[in-house]
Order: C-alpha cells, then structure tokens, then sequence
C-alpha cells in the first residue's frame, strides 16, 4: 500500500476536525457571552391600519403642439390657453384654484439616417407647452373635469393632461396614531411568545419604525419595504405601518 496517500488522508481528517473545533468554539463562545450578560431579548414586529380618504386634488392639463417654426407653435401656444381655461371655468375650476406655468417652446429634435448608414440628430420645428395645475379640495368636480377633457381634446384641442392625484393632507397625524397602535400589537404579540416560553416580556431595548404605506383598497405591499408606497389613484384608501421592537426577556 502507497503510504502517500495514506498519509495525506490522515492530515486531511486532521484539518478538518481542527476547522471543526474552531466553528464549534465559535458558535458556543458567542452563546455564553450572550447568555452571561444576562440582556437575552425578543424581537416583534407591530402591524397597524386604518382606512383613510383623500382630502384634496391635484390634477395638470397642458396645451401641447409641435409647430414648424417658433412662431407657429408659440401662436398655437397662445390661442389654446384661454379655450383650456373657459373648458375649467366651465367645470367650476376658477381662481386660486389654477396655476398656470410660462409658455416653453424648445427645438425638437429628432434622428435621421444619413447616407451610409449613419444617423444624425436634426431640428425638426418647435414643441411648445404651457401647463395649468388644478388644485381642489372637493374632489367630485376634480373627476367630473377629468372625465369632460376626453371630449375637449377630441373637438381639436392640442392639449394633454395627467390622471388625478388624490392626497392624504394630514399623513404625519395618521402616522403618528398609527404607530402607537403598531407599538401595543407589538407588545401583545412579545408577551404571547414571552408566556408561551415560560418567561416574561420587560421593558422596551429597541424599537424601529419599518413601512408606512398608504395603499388603495385590497392592495397589498411587502411589510419588510422600507420607504413606503403612497396610492394617489384612490380617494378611499388604507393606511399601514410596520414597527419592529426589541424587548428584554425576564424569568
């Protein structure tokens, strides 16, 4: 029998007992330095929802036109905008309730093949826009303006418009409520896990605040997401957060 391999085997073996040994110290060092500090905890997570309702609304039509020359397009600018405000006035969006931007007429740009195969960027006339923002707190005249634009547009008007925002005005208040409640799940939710071990949840060591989410009707989000996700699509809405809470574990 060849010893050299015997050998090499045996030194193997070796190694990795030695490995072995060492995880295993490891392992066992950092139980007992855990456990001699005597500051064993437990880690919850608290869950807490309401349902809530936009208050306000935001809502940005914009006359937009691409003409062939400056003037073009900056006349077509300029004719459109007093059609889109008598178009809102005639919805009962007036006064404060608008604000309107400057006009912003830029080159418009545009690629085309050149000979040999090559392309290259041309101005091909202006674009020209000039948007007015809506804001309103009641909230049916903001959809019954949003659902009479279909029918402007298509009479000819150059204008394109976004889909309603609907905002939540008070969310650091409804936050606030919502994590005291978070905090009292948590704490009901460390003392069933604390009773069924046989010991007792102490005082508070940690406490984070993780998702708060404000979510449309039946949606769901990942309660680990940190940031949040805010629905503005919806007027009814639910409200949620996650807090994570450390307690200290007491014979």
């Amino acid at each position: 029998m060849d010893a050299a391999p015997h050998r090499s085997s045996i030194i193997l073996s070796a190694i990795v007992l030695a490995l072995g040994g060492v995880a295993a110290a490891a392992v066992l060092g950092s139980q007992l330095r855990h456990i001699g500090t005597g500051h064993q905890t437990i880690s919850v997570k608290g869950l807490a929802e309401k349902p809530v309702r936009a208050d306000h609304a935001e809502w940005t039509v914009r006359v937009s036109f691409k003409g062939a020359t400056f003037t073009e397009t900056l006349g077509r600018i300029q004719r459109e905008m007093p059609e889109l405000r008598r178009f809102l006035e005639g919805q009962g969006v007036s006064g404060a309730a608008l604000v309107e931007s400057t006009e912003s007429i830029t080159p418009n740009m545009e690629q085309e093949e050149a000979p040999g195969g090559h392309w290259r960027t041309i101005q091909k006339g202006f674009n020209g826009t000039q948007e007015v923002r809506v804001t309103l707190n009641d909230l049916d005249r903001v959809a019954k303006a949003r659902k009479a634009v279909v029918q402007f547009k298509a009479d000819g008007h150059a204008i394109e418009y976004d889909e309603p925002q609907y905002l939540v005005s008070d969310l650091e208040q409804q936050k606030m409520s919502l994590i005291g409640a978070a905090t009292r799940d948590a704490r009901a939710r460390a003392e069933e896990f604390a009773k069924n071990g046989g010991v007792t949840a102490g005082p508070m060591r940690s406490a984070s605040q993780g998702a708060f989410n404000i979510l449309a009707p039946g949606a769901s989000a990942d309660v680990s997401e940190y940031g949040g996700v805010y629905d503005k699509t919806t007027v009814d809405k639910v409200a949620r957060v996650v807090v994570t809470i450390e307690y200290a574990i007491e014979p």
